[in-house]
């Protein structure tokens, strides 16, 4: 994990901006800390040692790699690797984005020099030489994907979370699971198969989560009918900044889950998903890690709110859409989704998102059983008001809205 020690913590807030549903994040104090991409998880790292090194993105590991050392300047903070002692820099001094940012030789140039500027819980790593963001290009959530400087804005790659070291890199509460059994994505590993519970809870009511929940695999059902009524109440509400885990949910299951802000549903199991499996309503990141789903004759994902939705490591089977981003809700959005490691079967399409909105939906190793003709990697339509009914518009990879390679897509 990238590592960050932190001096004269004071210069590392350059300035507050709030997301939405969400507080901005605190100064870090000083200390050690891991640096993890709000967009993919993967912590920034030097792959090499010498003066001209770009930058990338790995997955975390606590290689000397990915250690750092921030340190107070005048106008803001140099990054500084552990490994060799070098700053990181933007190329040639360039104000110019798409520029890369590698190992350089400290200089004290402004051109090395970075401001944190707070994004709800995560910040943005502003350069002070040209005002650019530190990025990854093209968004990427593949690990080795290139790091440079880019036009500030709400894109989550553009978005960096600071977390103690030694603990596992959490941005705005990602735990990054080992569930059981592991979807693997395009690696292969077969079917996963759902687990067996421990136990039964039979529930009346809708359980309140702040903190963390624990369901110690046991079963939880007995809320709704099991079909299709949008006036279903939730099996479990999640507190803004909640956490639920190891729980099988059963039928029936009335509307889920529903997260009213930032969140993390870690190792949720769906057996019979009646409405929808969970519904995001109001932060800017929610986090859906291991876990899987089936028996959805609409969608499994519903987002409501706004800001982004990771989904890892899922497996989902005969459904009719692992994930929708709201056409027609009373408030209109910008949503995206990010998708790494999902294992689909007998599903018909894995993203609807609405292009006019601006929304998006980045896919890496995902395993499609079935071809390209009975599974849609992602579909576009026309968001439209409350009351009246999206257009679809069209589907496939686009560079812009719908964004992934055939790389990116394996098909059994």
């Amino acid at each position: 994990m990238l590592v960050l020690t932190v001096t004269a913590s004071a210069a590392l807030v350059a300035a507050g901006v709030a997301g939405v549903g969400t507080a901005a994040a605190a100064a870090p104090t000083s200390g050690s800390y891991t640096l993890v991409n709000a967009g993919s998880s993967l912590c920034l790292n030097a792959p090499g040692s010498s003066s001209g090194t770009q930058l990338v993105q790995a997955s975390c590991n606590g290689s000397a790699n990915q250690i750092w050392t921030v340190t107070s300047v005048s106008g803001g903070v140099t990054l500084k690797a552990g490994a060799t002692g070098m700053c990181a820099g933007v190329r040639d001094a360039s104000t110019s984005a798409g520029k890369a940012v590698q190992l350089e030789n400290c200089s004290g140039a402004s051109s090395q020099t970075w401001s944190l500027t707070a994004s709800g819980s995560n910040y943005r790593v502003v350069n002070a030489n040209g005002g650019k963001c530190l990025n990854v290009k093209d968004s990427s959530t593949s690990s080795g994907a290139l790091v440079q400087q880019n036009s500030c804005d709400s894109v989550t790659s553009k978005q960096w979370t600071f977390a103690p070291a030694g603990s596992t890199p959490t941005p705005t509460g990602n735990p990054n699971p080992t569930p059981t059994p592991t979807p693997t994505g395009g690696g292969g590993g077969g079917i996963p198969s759902f687990p067996s519970p421990s136990g039964s809870v039979k529930v009346d009511a809708t359980i309140q989560v702040s903190g963390t929940f624990d369901g110690g695999m046991r079963r939880y059902y007995g809320i709704g009918d099991g079909g299709q009524s949008e006036s279903q109440d939730p099996m479990f509400e999640l507190a803004p900044g909640a956490t639920i885990k190891n729980v099988i949910i059963g039928a029936p299951a009335g509307d889920g889950v529903h997260c009213e802000g930032n969140c993390t549903i870690q190792n949720v199991w769906w057996e019979d998903v009646g409405e929808d499996a969970a519904t995001f309503l109001g932060g800017t990141n929610y986090y859906v890690t291991g876990g899987g789903a089936k028996s959805a004759s609409d969608k499994v994902f519903q987002h409501n709110g706004p800001g982004t939705v990771h989904i890892s490591n899922f497996f989902v089977s005969n459904a009719g859409k692992l994930y929708r981003a709201c056409g027609n809700c009373s408030s209109s959005y910008q949503r995206h989704v990010v998708m790494n490691g999902i294992v689909a079967q007998s599903t018909k399409v894995l993203v609807g998102i609405n292009t006019n909105w601006g929304d998006t939906a980045r896919f890496s190793n995902i395993t499609v059983y079935g071809s390209s003709s009975s599974t849609t990697i992602c579909e576009k339509y026309r968001g439209v008001p409350k009351g009246s009914e999206p257009e679809k518009i069209g589907s496939g990879a686009d560079g812009t809205n719908c964004l992934y390679s055939s790389s990116d897509i394996t098909y059994r």
